[in-house]
């Protein structure tokens, strides 16, 4: 019998791949590896959001059209018609709409990813997973609205008879560079919010401030020529100019100055907000 017990496994004709191997530290030693072992996982939850919240398709196509639809129609007549600012030479809406779209992907991304962690609670608890995947597929609904969206504003630009031109090529690395500063602050603050929840709350009301400090409905043109550096600091500033400059075909030069800063500041921001959930996330599943 102590044979039999000291025996390997491939002695007593079994498979070695079925060997369960426990490794000391394993975890942060192949930490990236595993995030593309469990890629699947990450397929999965992005196609649970998604169809949680198209489950019933009419209320959720209808949402992603509404939303920006009424929240332009009230920038259009509260900043063209009574603030009076100037349009940059195009339609009042399609400027509002053409700001609208990035920033609702923008502030989706952020909000869903914010809060990932709390809403996967039960998940964290039962097994292992890399857990930088809960925020990074909650980010894909934000991405699903934003493609509905776009069906709306290819309608206004039929509507007002504009025509797009070889820019839209632009879109792809613009709608990448909208994602990447929520995404950066998604894990900030989902790693925040599992210990202090107060920073639940703290989203809405920054994205509330956020909407109406960056360029959405109106030009930058109306920012003072000195005040635009900093002002540029805000990652949604050359976002929505590049957007515009996108899809609009417009004489606008293209906005390099302030994508540079978007690059730089969508950086720093992944950077660090990596740093703080990987510092943080031995603790999740004992706090959530």
């Amino acid at each position: 019998e102590a044979t039999d017990a000291l025996a390997s496994p491939m002695d007593k004709g079994l498979d070695a791949r079925e060997l369960l191997v426990l490794e000391a530290g394993r975890p942060d030693a192949h930490y990236w590896r595993d995030l593309w072992r469990y890629r699947e996982l990450f397929y999965f939850l992005a196609w649970r959001d998604v169809s949680v919240r198209y489950k019933q398709a009419t209320i959720g196509i209808a949402w992603a059209v509404l939303r920006p639809l009424l929240t332009m129609a009230v920038f259009t007549v509260v900043f063209s018609k009574f603030a009076r600012l100037p349009d940059d030479g195009v339609p009042y809406p399609l400027l509002v709409m053409t700001g609208m779209l990035p920033w609702f992907l923008f502030s989706s991304a952020w909000s869903e990813s914010g809060t990932s962690l709390v809403a996967n609670s039960n998940l964290l608890t039962k097994v292992y997973f890399p857990r930088l995947i809960v925020p990074f597929s909650a980010a894909g609904v934000a991405l699903v609205d934003f493609m509905v969206s776009m069906v709306l504003l290819a309608g206004l630009m039929l509507w007002f008879g504009i025509a797009p031109g070889w820019r839209l090529l632009a879109l792809p690395p613009l709608t990448v560079l909208a994602i990447a500063p929520a995404l950066g602050l998604g894990l900030w603050f989902a790693a925040l919010n599992v210990k202090y929840r107060d920073f639940q709350y703290a989203v809405p009301f920054l994205l509330q401030l956020g909407l109406y400090v960056s360029p959405v409905g109106f030009s930058t043109s109306v920012v003072p020529e000195q005040w635009r550096p900093l002002y540029t600091v805000n990652p949604m500033v050359g976002v929505i100019e590049g957007f515009r400059w996108a899809v609009l075909d417009t004489d606008a030069p293209f906005p390099a100055d302030a994508l540079a800063m978007t690059l730089a500041v969508s950086a720093v921001l992944i950077v660090t907000g990596v740093r703080y959930f990987r510092q943080t996330e031995r603790s999740f599943a004992d706090v959530v």
